[in-house]
């Protein structure tokens, strides 16, 4: 008893002097859990993205903040052209010479004044997620099924690819109109915001091959001329407008084809996301389903005085602004179909909520105002 008394004697002065008592093994797992739980903390701050992340973002569009209203120029009178420009949101197509046209209605010539000007018309979702409605706030309908949102692929060596896959909607936008911004202007399209087309409905947009059915000519293209010619267009694209008749060509973007969700030329979001909104609009065309609305003809009922459905697509009439992940801004806020991505796509991608988009369509409008 005196023994072991004296050692616990011994125990005690030792730690009174600084000397450290032996941990428990209770008192080290508790250190590894408070370390464990730091770690998950700092992921969970830094890398949101997980297996249960929700991969479906988007935001609203704010008419005030969001849209460049500049981009309605230039507006002409005949050949009279003001807000006209060598900046991308500044060019514009030809109009006809004369500030005045004739059209008939109910066999009565009525006398009007040739107006042209650009009109926000259209909206397009390019997501990643099916269902993920990127212009509705992010939208998701159905349920998210991850292991269906697409990304790209890369590969090098022997087998060089830049593969990638999205998924599309359509919507009527004639916002001007929408929000009654000017009222009695029979040139502006007259219709409500509807959702016209999703491509998770469309078998054609997962199958190249049942694709070429509805364009053939498709096989015309696929050769290396006529992909080297699409550098024409990309000049063109680049320093004034697209040329209309090489309709197979997204100037500096690659190729229109196939009007699928696959593309082989994945540069970047916004490269591959500013492709796929050319797609939709010539796929568009290739329904039926889009009209022939820019013209220089001043003739007396001619095109000024009623528009037709265009089964080719006319690029020239077209220019895109990205509204999502964040709207674009200054000479490139609207830009023509096929101009280089590099004059726009700056930190306009990112990781998490950066990786959908949303475009909005501005289309050229020339018609007899009575």
């Amino acid at each position: 008893m005196t023994n072991n008394h004296n050692i616990e004697v011994v125990t005690l002065s030792r730690r009174k002097k600084g000397s450290k008592a032996p941990q428990t093994p209770a008192k080290g797992v508790m250190i590894k859990r408070i370390q464990d739980a730091i770690i998950i903390l700092i992921i969970s701050i830094f890398l949101p993205v997980s297996s249960m992340a929700n991969t479906c973002q988007g935001r609203f569009i704010n008419p005030m903040t969001d849209i460049c209203w500049s981009c309605l120029l230039p507006i002409s009178i005949g050949g009279f052209n003001i807000g006209k420009g060598s900046s991308p949101k500044k060019r514009d197509t030809k109009n006809p010479s004369s500030p005045l046209c004739l059209c008939t209605k109910g066999n009565i010539p009525i006398p009007g004044i040739s107006v042209g000007f650009w009109e926000p018309a259209r909206l397009i979702d390019v997501t990643r997620t099916p269902l993920c409605m990127t212009n509705l706030g992010g939208l998701q309908l159905g349920g998210g099924n991850l292991s269906k949102v697409s990304s790209y692929n890369r590969g090098y060596g022997k087998h060089h690819s830049h593969r990638s896959f999205y998924h599309l909607h359509y919507y009527i936008y004639p916002l001007i109109y929408w929000l009654e911004l000017i009222t009695d202007f029979a040139c502006l399209e007259q219709s409500s915001f509807d959702v016209a087309y999703m491509s998770e409905f469309d078998v054609t947009w997962n199958d190249e091959k049942l694709q070429t059915l509805l364009n053939p000519e498709v096989f015309l293209f696929g050769n290396a001329a006529a992909q080297g010619a699409c550098s024409i267009d990309c000049a063109a694209s680049t320093l004034a407008m697209p040329r209309d008749e090489m309709f197979w060509c997204a100037g500096c973007l690659g190729n229109i084809y196939p009007l699928s969700g696959a593309n082989a030329d994945h540069v970047g979001g916004i490269q591959a996301s500013s492709l796929y909104s050319t797609r939709i609009l010539a796929k568009m065309h290739r329904l039926g389903l889009a009209l022939e609305t820019s013209t220089n003809d001043g003739s007396i009922n001619g095109k000024l005085c009623s528009k037709s459905i265009a089964m080719k697509i006319k690029k020239s009439q077209y220019k895109l602004q990205l509204v999502n992940p964040s709207s674009s801004s200054g000479d490139t806020s609207c830009w023509p179909l096929g101009l280089t991505d590099m004059a726009y796509s700056a930190f306009k991608e990112y990781p998490y909520d950066g990786q959908d988009f949303g475009y909005l369509v501005w289309r050229k409008k020339n018609c007899c105002a009575f």
